[in-house]
């Protein structure tokens, strides 16, 4: 449960147009897609995934780091780690099975015999979708498990492209194809108040000093 005292507390701190602009975001996020990226070798890569994620709305970025243990480019990110949520996996089965125990659909995005172009992609179901780096792809264990295929469709003579420039193009199609849907895609209301506090709690210098300060003067019973 969201301490509604304390988020109150901490909103009193900003000023209006930062607590305007946080419900504003918060109206156009959405965890009805997630994002996954599978062992990205170059950081600055899945630092620009995130930033796509924020910038189009997904809340959710989960990282599998079976084989790279490397912290988020901040220069890259340019600030986006501290609107987005990052969830960590060791293996790619646990990945799927929490995804999976979310409800979501588990997408591969990547060419195969029984892909679907991006124009052509079901959104009536919430899905996960799972990149693969330029050069490797993704692994077989994800496209042994996925439900299904997603490709970004091609003229010219190269044949992929980087994972961060796919990674937009997708979510910005797709995001922009859900909010014209009648889906219901929103934030819930808890949700909403959880990010709320989390994003005051980001926005305010000192806020160890603060939130103790506020604590030890309003102690729970």
């Amino acid at each position: 449960m969201i301490d509604i005292d304390y988020l109150n507390f901490l909103e009193n701190i900003l000023t209006d147009n930062r607590k305007e602009r946080f419900l504003e975001v918060l109206a156009n996020r959405t965890k009805y897609f997630t994002v996954v990226v599978e062992d990205v070798f170059q950081m600055h890569n899945t630092s620009a995934v995130m930033r796509s994620c924020e910038v189009f709305g997904i809340q959710e970025l989960n990282v599998i780091e079976q084989r790279y243990g490397k912290r988020i480019d901040k220069e890259i990110a340019m600030g986006a780690q501290k609107w987005v949520d990052i969830n960590q996996f060791d293996s790619v089965s646990n990945c799927i099975s929490t995804l999976k125990n979310k409800g979501y659909q588990i997408i591969a995005t990547t060419p195969h015999e029984n892909d679907c172009l991006l124009e052509d992609f079901d959104i009536s179901k919430p899905s996960a979708l799972f990149f693969g780096t330029e050069r490797d792809g993704l692994s077989s264990e994800i496209l042994e498990k996925a439900d299904g295929f997603l490709k970004i469709p091609m003229v010219g003579f190269t044949e992929s492209l980087n994972i961060s420039v796919s990674a937009a193009i997708i979510i910005q199609d797709l995001t922009n194809r859900l909010r014209r849907s009648n889906i219901n895609w929103k934030l819930s209301d808890d949700e909403i108040l959880e990010k709320r506090l989390a994003w005051a709690k980001n926005s305010i210098k000192d806020i160890k000093r603060i939130e103790a300060r506020y604590f030890e003067e309003n102690p729970k019973v």
